[in-house]
């Protein structure tokens, strides 16, 4: 039997019949397989089919309630949804785990075998995509109207494999074998119109107006993804849409008897839901980019039209029914689109529209580095995108001249704020143009929403105050903590009761048991199982022995230089240096585990991870270190993996550098899961700082504000350190040679010269002394069993802040304007 996960009764034997006939129903007429004959992947397929039916009979009475009440809905556009698995989510949602685990064995197999089965719905890159599943949970557990808008990838994020250390990309094709929970909804099909001219038509009433010629479609089949809310009383879906071609266009092209050309445009077309963010390193990729960003605002923001205009006549009561936001600038054309549509579509007046567009969109801004703001080349967009291009430009110069109104003669500020940046070719600010068409624009954490008023975009701070705010973001605690961890959390609730569960604030009530010897030694024992469980998964893929008497001290999160996993792997290097040539053990053994994907297009980044591969094949054949050294790194990290990962973690790496980290997740998780961070002032570390207290937390580093004083006076010089700091040297040395590549020689050579002939961007020297220090007083701090587990507990009690339920009732109060919508009388 699995670990019972959520408390309550056990299921009557009247409901697991039921549910068991339901899944002998699906096995046999949905599935082709008499149950004597199947296999664990058509048992799992039946089961969730089974489920499925229960998630469907909660989202159509969802939408009755909605719809009862004249709810005002919020529409959230993502360009990514990093799903991950949804069977064990959906079922101990719907309160079925305990039923399904029992069923589960009627089958022959058990409930963990079904659950190891499914795919990871890849539909995302990293944090931004995880955010946005996590705020569908939490929209849907709080209960209120909440839907997400998104793109069905047909390959998802790409399947990392290691091949003599290097990063090798594999497709990852989730949607190989259908997935049983998307719903197809073919009434609901959109058509999407690219590419063309512009006219103007002179025969129209009140003068000559723009006409969009010579378009073709793009064809947008929507599929449901239910998304259950604990408790089960509400499941909300993701609409994402599918590419498919027109058959109209094409037929034109088989009427000229040219077979192959219609087959070729047919492909062309579906290429758009292909893959998720395909290579704009070449002109073809970013061209698709770009469409794939319109087929999503062009399919989600008809959809929502559409049911709008079902219920309401008119648009000034659209603000008061609808509101989108944009999950960083990938959905911006959804401002132009949406003026494109009131305007040419309902002949709404200008201004009025742009006051409904305003009124209607806020955008999230995820990230300060320059090169994530998105720009468009205008010949780009004009080619693509005719008419957008005529409305931003219509846009800027309505928005420019409230800007010289509030600042004559300021060139510079108009250049600046321009949604339009001078250049060869002149360039579309998508961040610019999210800002102006939208009433609120938040960070996502307390220190980022600070430095985008200060540093990122000071001049929109200036002119509209009031739209900017923070909205620290949050993590699904449910998947991560309760699903995740389920020892963990059985041990929370028999202490202070099962209410956390809905409420993370409750966890507070953990903090007496921080000093019960009991309870800490509970907490280090499941902590061990935990470790166990990772240690197999390691040796599964790595044929690493992680002993889980060592400190497991875990670097997951995206590969990026800012990130500093280089940081993390010198230190590592100084480490086994101490032990092989300066004869000093380490105050506690420890196993660095790493796991993180890399651009496919990012040579850096794909460098740092031979690097952390080289190194661990090194150490770990070295028998003067192995026995208290090691390193892995776990290929392929995704939320699955992630599941096994982050509540084995003794030691949390925070490390990125300061001012760049826009919050973070990955910290949230570890840090409920009893792991303590090792961190710079960066993000939402700042925030986890401040809950659970300085002393239970290691910090370390120069701060954002040390290092903008550094990069503006040009006064860090890592060659300096680099001469005087004999660790640092032996470090630097050991990359500048061959030590870790005896076959390769010079292989590293490009990652030492990025610190030390181009400046360091990224203070790996100017934090390495700090790091160090702070790492070995965690390490004296391991080894003291008691003290650990006090602080560990400390941290799960005080992380109430960073559930994403809290952060969605703030943006369902202040951004909007949503609210419960649980019974007749709410």
């Amino acid at each position: 039997m699995a670990t019972t996960i959520i408390p309550g009764k056990p299921p009557s034997d009247e409901v697991v019949r039921d549910f068991v006939a339901r899944t002998e129903h699906h096995l046999r007429y949905s599935v082709g397989r008499r149950k004597t004959e199947a296999s664990h992947e058509e048992v799992f397929r039946a089961i969730a089919l089974a489920v499925r039916e229960d998630l469907i009979d909660r989202m159509i009475e969802t939408e009755e309630r909605y719809q009862r009440h004249d709810a005002k809905r919020l529409y959230y556009l993502s360009i990514e949804f990093l799903l991950g698995r949804s069977l064990r989510e959906s079922l101990c949602n719907l309160g079925l785990y305990d039923v399904c685990d029992i069923a589960a064995h009627e089958f022959g197999a058990t409930l963990n075998d079904l659950l190891d089965i499914e795919p990871d719905a890849a539909l995302g890159n990293g944090g931004l995509g995880r955010l946005a599943a996590c705020f569908l949970e939490s929209l849907a557990s709080l209960g209120m109207p909440g839907f997400g808008y998104g793109i069905n990838y047909e390959f998802g994020l790409f399947r990392q494999e290691i091949q003599n250390g290097a990063q090798r990309e594999k497709p990852d094709h989730w949607l190989s074998y259908g997935s049983p929970w998307l719903i197809e909804r073919r009434d609901r099909v959109y058509w999407v119109p690219v590419y063309g001219r512009m006219e103007q038509s002179l025969d129209t009433p009140g003068g000559p107006s723009p006409m969009w010629m010579d378009w073709k479609l793009l064809v947008g089949l929507p599929h449901d993804f239910p998304v259950a809310g604990y408790g089960g009383r509400t499941a909300n879906y993701i609409r994402l849409f599918s590419a498919r071609s027109s058959d109209e266009f094409d037929m034109d092209i088989f009427t000229q008897g040219d077979y192959i050309k219609a087959v070729q445009q047919k492909i062309s077309t579906e290429t758009i839901s292909k893959v998720l963010y395909p290579s704009d390193m070449v002109a073809q990729g970013r061209e698709l980019r770009l469409l794939q960003e319109y087929f999503l605002v062009g399919c989600a923001l008809r959809d929502i039209l559409r049911r709008y205009l079902a219920h309401q006549r008119g648009f000034d009561a659209f603000p008061d029914k609808v509101a989108v936001q944009l999950n960083d600038t990938h959905p911006a054309l959804a401002v132009a689109e949406l003026m494109r549509m009131l305007v040419d579509h309902h002949d709404v007046p200008w201004e009025k529209a742009w006051e409904i567009a305003q009124a209607t969109f806020g955008y999230t801004n995820h990230t300060l580095l320059p090169e994530a703001l998105e720009k468009w080349p205008l010949p780009l967009l004009e080619n693509v995108l005719p008419r957008h291009l005529q409305i931003i430009y219509d846009i800027n110069a309505r928005f420019l001249e409230k800007v010289t109104k509030r600042w004559p003669n300021d060139l510079a500020r108009m250049r600046r704020m321009s949604l339009v940046e001078e250049g060869t070719p002149k360039q579309v600010r998508m961040a610019h143009l999210s800002i102006v068409g939208s009433h609120s624009v938040n960070g996502v954490a307390f220190m980022h929403s600070e430095l985008v008023k200060k540093t990122l975009v000071p001049d929109f701070a200036e002119m509209f105050p009031e739209r900017f705010n923070n909205k620290t973001n949050g993590v699904t605690h449910r998947r991560w903590l309760l699903y995740s961890n389920p020892e963990l959390a059985q041990q929370i609730t028999k202490a202070i009761g099962p209410e956390w569960i809905t409420d993370l604030r409750k966890l507070k009530a953990l903090e007496p048991f921080a000093e019960d010897p009991a309870f800490q030694k509970e907490f280090l024992r499941v902590k061990k199982v935990n470790k166990q469980r990772l240690a197999r998964l390691i040796w599964e893929t790595t044929r690493l022995s992680a002993p889980a008497d060592f400190l497991f001290d875990i670097h997951a999160k995206r590969i990026h230089e800012y990130k500093r996993q280089l940081l993390n792997v010198m230190h590592i290097i100084h480490l086994y240096f101490s032990i092989t040539e300066d004869g000093k053990p380490l105050t506690v053994p420890r196993v660095f585990v790493f796991a993180g994907k890399a651009a496919p297009g990012y040579a850096k980044a794909k460098l740092i991870i031979r690097l952390i591969n080289s190194v661990a094949a090194v150490v770990n054949q070295d028998a003067k270190a192995n026995d208290q050294l090691r390193v892995a790194f776990v290929p392929d990290y995704r939320v699955s993996l992630a599941e096994y990962i982050m509540p084995a973690a003794d030691i949390s790496e925070q490390i990125s550098t300061a001012g760049m980290e826009a919050s973070g997740t990955g910290n949230m998780k570890f840090a409920m899961n009893g792991a303590l961070t090792v961190g710079t002032l960066d993000g939402a570390n700042v925030e986890i700082m401040e809950e659970v207290g300085r002393e239970n937390i290691f910090i370390f580093g120069l701060t954002a504000e040390e290092i903008q004083k550094h990069r503006a006076n040009w006064t860090y010089r890592p060659t300096e350190l680099y001469s005087k700091n004999p660790h640092i040297k032996r470090v630097m040395d050991a990359l500048l040679g061959n030590r870790f590549c005896p076959n390769e020689p010079g292989l590293f050579r490009p990652l030492a010269d990025g610190i030390l002939q181009h400046g360091d961007f990224y203070f790996h020297l100017a934090d390495f002394d700090a790091y160090a220090a702070t790492q070995e007083l965690a390490a004296k701090e391991y080894t003291q069993p008691a003290a650990w587990a006090r602080k560990a507990i400390l941290n799960i009690a005080r992380m109430g802040k960073f559930s994403s339920d809290r952060t969605i009732m703030e943006y369902a109060k202040e951004i909007w304007k949503i609210r419960r919508i649980t019974d007749d009388k709410s």
